[in-house]
């Protein structure tokens, strides 16, 4: 008597997760070895910041990794998959402050929790090679690097004007200054001038620009980025003679437009402002005030046009004329020569102040399309220019630049909008830079055998100042090179340094060197890097900067970091809130069967908000280690990359992940039925005789090497939604065929058999189990990936993905000559796609012939 396939026992993960995360654990399976017959791949996720709690965010994130290295290993490779905490910064700060404990207390806290996490959910990592940036040999490395760039000139210290946020107490690079507040703390940011240190990042500007063109596996939306945040300008440079009897010198990239300018502005931090601060009362209260704000070129873009006349004017370089000088708030000094001529026809800053100031408007290029609007800041034909008359823009700009030489007013000039990175933090946990104040040397290199620097244990925090600066047994040294009394430099180096180059240390698992060229030579590049796109500034751009550095010191023999960079959209959910606009959690709140909803104590009206990215905030969080619990870590894995492609923005949904839960037991239940049977690996053959099987088998096994070929084309694509459905559809394929196992046992081996490895890079723990107990040796993924062979590749029929509202609901075969009502009839009965457009109006068919089918609701 056969087995009910539907009174099956469901699938017990409690017992079998633990089981094989202890396995490989246990027996290192993912250690990353160095194996010259094989090719190697890096697979890396971000670095995790140990706050204390995984989110679902990190969930998916580092599931699409790790079915990227299971993938890869299973074909074949010899993978490094790593993993490590960012964890200097601010926050361990923060709570040393509120709940009374030590920095280093708490961040390593968080890391013993969020491990174990992390480990709940079976990822593929060496744990062999995990370290957290706070670690001491990791800092002590760190302070290695720093003295190897200050003696090759790429570290330099001067009296510079900062962003300064008056919350964190510390300074802010321009790139951490969002709309003018300070990335973490969100207060508006003030200037200041401090002694600060500082990369030589503009040393390699222009190999950071040109090298982007060679980024062929990065969005381009994230090169665009970069593109713009260097931003190379070309141009000339002209000397304005002064009212004063002196000069100013302008930097321009329009010098075309020279005929329209009406006015010069100058930047309050020019000497020339500077001076007349000195007898000016109202120039100096409006410089004071200017300093109040940042000093990041994007917010004083976006702010309100402000100046003052300065009572002085420049003669014009081609016309009798002259020209007023202002000092203008949306000048920056770190630009340029912090003065511009202004042509506000042609210029949407100039043409602000101009209109606010009353001050003349003269166009001078006329618009290709006839259009008379202004400002006017595209291609066109100079009009009412003298010499320059009738030529295009870029004529017109060669021209004159021209000109201004051969007249000595100028020369050609190349400016870029990055500035040297700052990397001074007046801040206790960060790495501390090796260097001290000597009287008499002035800034001396500590030497090597003195690292690491280590931060001093006996520190109190106030919550204002640096503790470092308070420590005075800590503080006062000798000095390495006359060896009398000196003090240690107190400021600690930016968090973002410490992230800039850890990928290059997690290809050593010795960690008594700091980088061995023959470990970084086999890994480097890293051939997939996984993160959010908010890092396409700060974090990607300095990680090139470092290696590009490091190479010049001769540490390492690779100048770009990332082979292939994949941007992972955002976790969003439904929020929940109160008439009174108190937020609530999912579970404080029920449906009523009208549709409407209603909190669960009290039953007052709920408004049901949009998706939104996950907040603690708006209380649309998900608790990771509640859903392992309630229903397993395959489960959440298959969750994560089964509803979305991975690059876009992912909609949670309990109703999603229970259908996640119902396929894992769908699959263990098709198991146990066929085991019953006597499947086992012993029956597995490589060679089944196709022509002797009934044709409904034949097409089911013909299917299945279409099945291998669509989730393995799927997984290299980062398709993960795609290789999900593929695999969904392949198990409905077997299903459908239950009844003719009897006599076909070696048929059906096979089938389970490449089931369980294409499903293994997914959901792990399943698979490990099945693979077991059909009596294969080693774990799934040290077992060849499955091959697919061409002849029995559908030629008649193919798989098309089906959507609704650009949401994957499924797969359909059709045939390649089917007509459109064929298709669209086909895709509608599928019961996924009836369940999302029941009730609702299909107001659009989308058909892409050979790619996709997508129903608009």
């Amino acid at each position: 008597m056969s087995l009910d396939i539907s009174e099956i026992t469901p699938y017990n993960f409690s017992i079998v997760e633990p089981k094989w995360q202890k396995f490989w654990m246990e027996n290192q399976s993912f250690a990353a070895k160095r194996d010259g017959k094989k090719p190697k791949y890096y697979m890396l996720e971000m670095f995790m910041y140990p706050s204390g709690k995984v989110h679902i965010g990190h969930v998916r994130n580092y599931t699409i990794g790790d079915v990227l290295a299971r993938f890869k290993k299973a074909n074949g490779f010899s993978v490094l998959h790593p993993v490590g905490w960012d964890a200097f910064g601010l926050p361990a700060e923060n709570a040393a402050l509120k709940q009374k404990c030590h920095p280093k207390d708490w961040t390593y806290q968080n890391i013993s929790v969020m491990k174990k996490q992390i480990q709940s959910l079976g990822f593929s990592y060496d744990w062999g090679r995990e370290f957290a940036t706070c670690d001491e040999r990791y800092y002590g490395f760190q302070q290695k690097i720093f003295l190897a760039m200050y003696k090759k000139g790429l570290i330099y210290r001067k009296e510079s004007e900062v962003n300064w946020d008056p919350v964190d107490n510390c300074v802010l690079a321009n790139e951490q200054v969002i709309d003018g507040k300070g990335w973490r703390s969100g207060a508006p940011v003030e200037k200041r001038m401090l002694s600060q240190w500082f990369f030589k990042i503009t040393a390699f500007a222009d190999e950071l620009l040109s090298e982007i063109d060679k980024l062929d596996g990065w969005p381009e939306k994230v090169k665009t980025m970069q593109r713009n945040w260097i931003g190379k300008s070309e141009g000339c440079s002209i000397h304005f003679k002064c009212s004063n009897g002196g000069e100013i010198v302008v930097f321009s990239t329009r010098p075309e437009t020279i005929f329209g300018a009406t006015y010069l502005a100058i930047s309050p931090d020019h000497p020339l402002a500077k001076q007349l601060a000195g007898t000016n009362s109202q120039i100096k209260a409006f410089i004071d005030e200017f300093k109040k704000g940042t000093v990041a070129q994007e917010f004083l873009d976006k702010q309100e046009k402000l100046g003052i006349d300065t009572g002085l004017t420049v003669e014009h370089p081609f016309l009798d004329k002259q020209l007023p000088v202002y000092i203008a708030n949306f000048v920056l000094m770190n630009y340029g020569t912090g003065a511009v001529f202004a042509t506000p026809a042609h210029d949407e800053r100039d043409y602000d102040f101009a209109v606010k100031y009353n001050l003349p408007i003269i166009r001078v290029v006329k618009a290709s399309d006839g259009s008379e609007e202004l400002p006017y800041v595209e291609d066109g034909v100079l009009m009412d220019s003298d010499f320059l008359n009738g030529l295009s823009v870029k004529e017109a700009r060669h021209a004159v630049i021209d000109k201004i030489c051969e007249m000595n007013l100028g020369k050609r000039e190349i400016f870029f909008k990055l500035r040297d990175w700052g990397i001074s933090r007046q801040r206790y946990w960060g790495c501390p830079i090796p260097m001290v104040h000597c009287e008499k040397c002035g800034m001396v290199p500590l030497d090597e055998k003195d690292l690491p620097v280590v931060l001093p244990a006996d520190v109190t925090f106030s919550g204002t100042g640096n503790p470092l600066e308070a420590h005075e047994k800590w503080k006062h040294v000798k000095c390495p090179k006359c060896g009398q009394d000196a003090t240690r430099e107190t400021d600690t180096l930016d968090t973002f340094v410490d992230s800039s180059w850890y990928f290059l240390r997690f290809c050593s698992d010795d960690a008594t060197d700091l980088l061995k060229k023959e470990d970084t030579s086999y890994w480097m590049q890293v051939d997939q890097y996984v993160g959010g796109i908010e890092h396409a500034i700060l974090h990607l751009l300095y990680a090139r900067f470092f290696t590009k550095a490091l190479a010049e010191c001769g540490l390492v023999n690779v100048r770009e970091p990332f082979k292939n960079l994949f941007t992972q959209g955002m976790v969003c959910s439904v929020t929940y809130r109160k008439e009174n606009g108190d937020w609530l959690f999912p579970s404080e709140v029920k449906k009523n069967p009208d549709g409407t909803f209603e909190t669960i104590n009290g039953g007052e009206k709920v408004i049901v908000g949009r998706l939104e990215k996950m907040s603690k905030s708006k209380k649309n969080v998900v608790d990771p280690d509640m859903i392992v619990k309630s229903y397993g870590a395959d489960s959440l894995r298959l969750f994560v990359v089964s509803d979305a492609p991975p690059d876009r923005d992912f909609p949670w949904s309990d109703e999603g992940l229970e259908g996640c839960w119902r396929f894992i037991n769908r699959v263990w239940r098709l198991f146990v039925y066929l085991k019953s049977f006597g499947i086992s690996a012993e029956k597995c053959t490589n060679e089944i005789n196709v022509e002797s099987l009934p044709e409904n088998l034949q097409k089911v096994y013909k299917g299945f090497h279409q099945t291998i070929k669509d989730v393995t084309d799927a997984i290299e694509s980062r398709m993960m939604n795609k290789a999900v459905a593929f695999i969904r559809d392949s198990v409905n394929a077997i299903y459908s065929v239950l009844d003719d196992v009897k006599g076909n046992e070696e048929l059906f081996s096979v089938l389970m058999r490449d089931l369980v490895k294409l499903m293994a890079p997914i959901a792990p723990h399943i698979c490990e189990e099945i693979w077991s107990e059909l009596g294969f040796k080693g774990i799934v993924s040290e077992h060849v990936w499955p091959s697919y062979n061409e002849k029995y590749l559908c030629v008649t029929e193919i798989n098309l993905p089906v959507q609704v509202n650009g949401k994957l609901r499924g797969t359909v075969s059709v045939g390649i000559d089917d007509g459109e009502d064929i298709i669209f009839e086909k895709a509608l009965a599928l019961p996924n796609v009836q369940n999302a457009i029941a009730g609702k109006t299909v107001r659009k068919r989308i058909f892409i012939k050979g790619k996709i089918i997508n129903f608009v609701v």
